[in-house]
């Protein structure tokens, strides 16, 4: 197996400064390059020289390593310490991880698009060996002796002669030293720490019940409020009559929330203020008010789809990408190949609903937020408020589920606005209807492509036709500006076949349903496009479905959207996932009548999958036998922690294949609950779900997201082979066992 080695100095965006700890310790502030910035800017300077990550060795041996990047589920947190604690050789049971608050010092904080671990690697790889550098230097000098005598294991340093010191013991002194530069990784052969089974760090609290989420966090004098919001995108409150909430024990208060837009997207609402939750939720179902509906509430998903459908019948405004010439490949071709696909919005439904804790004082606020972006929370809050955002303090809790939805600050927002209403400290509450209604959905979508073979069997020509509400038309204005569809063919236009003649176009759908990253995004609709057409084409052509795909995967051309330099596309580690799922699955081997498996793969946040699905279809009834996916995503830090991303990626992609759908009537979300919001259900899930891994000797890349988006097309394809029949629409219409 190849493996990683680690030569690689620190880069002009990473720096190291030393800091005394009280007591006795030592801290190594590691500067960091940003991740990821949001749609409308990172806000502070992130090259301005600021520490983003605290490595603190106390006096009893504890070391502390504070992350600026939030905790989710992912198990960020544990790979991020895994990094520190490798290179510094630490004893991970002495381990200890917090998670960082908002400061403009450190750039963007924020957690989304499977960067973390990417963006990290080499950063805090090098703060751990820096570190380490210090304290056996410290050590030997105590000792005098050469410093190549001296080694480290579980936070000790050794010397060959058996004397020993604690780090703990040396910190204070390396705290004085000069801080070396140069120093060396660990060559992946090495590795102790990292590439083994780690469980994650606060496990333990989770299960235990001692972890704080958004949800746990008490502030002494806080109240507590539920709002009322108008369910029509767009809408505002017309008026409201306090009386009855008043009237209901425990009730406080009742104030307006005005809505706020410029990308924030606070819904117009009523707060009702109480003693508890309780009390909250009762007063707001007596509250009356008059909504003021009128700018959305014509828009419906039937009206969608009449648009879209119109759309993708004539040219589309914008051609996102082209490379020979498709339209007259496809007017002189014998025979083509036409289908259209349909995408329903999709909401994140994280487990734990959105809530936030503010409190404002004169001009300052604190916040306690389960927040993917406390830099964008913070900034927005500041905004709104009209404060400097050097007087927003935010606390980043643990969160129930983010899939992206908290990236958007709206929800930290609204209760900053409610504590400045009510000059005291505020919980704001969503429940699970709040949660379905006032999203930022995955955008729905419709596609038509147009497809021909040559003679040799395989494809010339491919147009792509497509149309949806673009998420960055909901950060940037509704505005249609143009130049919307380039920034939603992740997955298609880029697509990772040879074909001579393809061209893909776009048309912006106007709507007033806020969009929102979901997990994998632009992908998990655009893969399924392009990995069922290529099945069609393969059966067209009479050819098995992974040798029609391997014999077409090349590189992309060199204007292709969505190229990335320091990650270009290598066609040999497609390839590699592509054969290693088949292989792995059994695939050509013979199936009972009304089973078969069907295969897609494609890259998503620089990570290569390929997906197998094996099903059997019994009196019209589905079920999913098995799922298989292969994944390159360099090498594999915590192993456990990768399989559980696979696993979930698998069962949140079937989900979203056979169950999930928002849509729209009168303006508004008609779904507000689980019993309409249908999620796959335990006894739906594969009873197998097997995740293998190629280590290639490269830069990790991220594994939040890639095993989603080939997971709907390989299901897809899987029935195809089953019964023959080909679903083009999501949620496919089957039923399952």
């Amino acid at each position: 197996m190849p493996t990683t080695t680690g030569t690689r100095g620190v880069s002009r965006r990473t720096f190291f400064r030393v800091v005394t700890v009280a007591g006795g310790g030592i801290a190594l502030a590691v500067g960091l390059p940003p991740l990821i910035r949001r749609a409308r800017g990172a806000g502070a300077d992130s090259e301005s020289g600021s520490p983003d990550l605290y490595i603190q060795i106390a006096p009893n041996n504890t070391v502390t390593i504070t992350v600026p990047r939030s905790e989710m589920g992912q198990g960020v947190r544990t790979s991020l310490a895994m990094l520190v604690a490798e290179e510094l050789d630490a004893d991970w049971n002495g381990i200890e991880v917090r998670t960082a608050g908002f400061d403009p010092r450190y750039g963007s904080q924020g957690t989304g698009g499977s960067s973390s671990v990417r963006s990290t690697f080499t950063p805090l790889r090098t703060a751990g060996a820096t570190l380490r550098a210090m304290l056996v230097a410290e050590a030997a000098e105590m000792w005098g002796v050469p410093v190549d005598e001296c080694t480290t294991v579980g936070s000790t340093v050794l010397h060959t002669s058996g004397k020993k010191l604690k780090y703990g013991d040396v910190a204070a002194g390396a705290a004085l030293r000069s801080v070396p530069t140069g120093v060396s990784l660990k060559p992946q052969s090495d590795w102790t720490v990292l590439g083994t089974d780690r469980s994650a760090v606060d496990l333990t609290d989770i299960l235990h019940g001692r972890a704080t989420y958004g949800l746990d966090v008490k502030v002494p004098g806080m109240a507590y409020a539920a709002i009322a919001r108008t369910r029509v995108f767009g809408g505002g409150v017309k008026s409201f009559d306090p009386t009855a909430a008043l009237a209901v024990p425990g009730v406080q208060k009742v104030v307006e929330v005005p809505a706020v837009a410029n990308g924030i997207h606070v819904h117009a609402g009523v707060a009702v203020i109480a003693d508890n939750t309780w009390a909250a939720l009762e007063g707001r179902k007596a509250l009356q008010v008059e909504w003021d509906v009128e700018t959305r509430s014509g828009e419906s998903s039937e009206g969608y789809r009449d648009q879209m459908q119109g759309t993708l019948a004539l040219p589309c405004d914008e051609t996102v990408f082209s490379v020979g010439d498709a339209d007259a490949t496809l007017g002189e071709a014998q025979e083509t190949l036409s289908a259209e696909y349909e995408f329903p919005f999709l909401s994140h439904a994280t487990m734990e609903p959105q809530n936030c804790t503010a409190h404002v004082e004169g001009d300052r606020v604190e916040i306690w937020s389960p927040t993917q972006f406390p830099d964008w929370a913070s900034q927005a809050v500041a905004e709104t408020l009209n404060l400097k955002v050097t007087n927003v303090t935010t606390h980043v809790t643990l969160m129930g589920g983010g899939f992206g939805r908290r990236i958007n600050p709206d929800f930290t927002v609204e209760a900053a606005l409610v504590s400045q209403k009510i000059q005291a400290p505020v919980k704001v509450v969503w429940t699970r209807e709040d949660d379905l209604g006032h999203d930022f959905y995955r955008p729905c979508a419709m596609h038509r492509v147009d497809a021909a073979l040559g003679t040799d069997g395989l494809p010339v020509a491919w147009r792509q036709r497509f149309t949806t509400p673009s998420i960055s038309a909901t950060n940037g204005g509704e505005t249609p500006k143009g130049g919307w569809g380039r920034g939603e063919t992740d997955g298609g236009a880029n697509m990772l076949y040879r074909i001579p003649n393809r061209k893909w176009e776009y048309t912006l759908l106007d709507s007033g349903v806020p969009r929102g990253w979901w997990r994998a995004v632009h992908t998990t609709h655009n893969t399924f496009v392009v990995e069922t057409m290529m099945d069609e084409l393969a059966a067209r052509a009479g050819q098995d479905p992974v040798a029609f795909r391997l014999a077409l995967i090349d590189q992309l051309p060199a204007d292709a959207p969505s190229q990335s330099r320091q990650f270009p596309f290598d066609p040999e580690r497609l390839k590699g996932v592509l054969r290693l799922a088949a292989e792995k699955a059994g695939w050509g081997r013979s199936l009972p009548a009304g089973s078969g498996m069907g295969i897609a793969c494609g890259i998503d946040h620089l990570s290569y999958a390929a997906v197998v699905i094996e099903v059997s279809v019994v009196n019209d009834r589905l079920k999913v036998e098995r799922a298989v996916c292969a994944v390159d995503c360099g090498p594999v830090l915590n192993p456990v922690g990768a399989r559980a991303q696979i696993e979930g990626g698998v069962t949140q992609g079937l989900s979203a294949a056979l169950k999930e759908r928002i849509t729209i009537a009168g303006g508004a979300v008609e779904q507000q609950n689980f019993d309409t919001y249908h999620l796959i259900r335990m006894r739906e899930v594969p009873p197998i779900i097997e995740a293998h891994f190629i280590e290639t000797d490269t830069h990790p890349t991220g594994l939040g997201e890639p095993s989603v988006p080939p997971t709907p097309p390989a299901l897809a394809n899987a029935i195809a082979a089953a019964t023959g029949r080909r679903y083009r629409t999501l949620p496919l219409a089957i039923r399952t066992a």
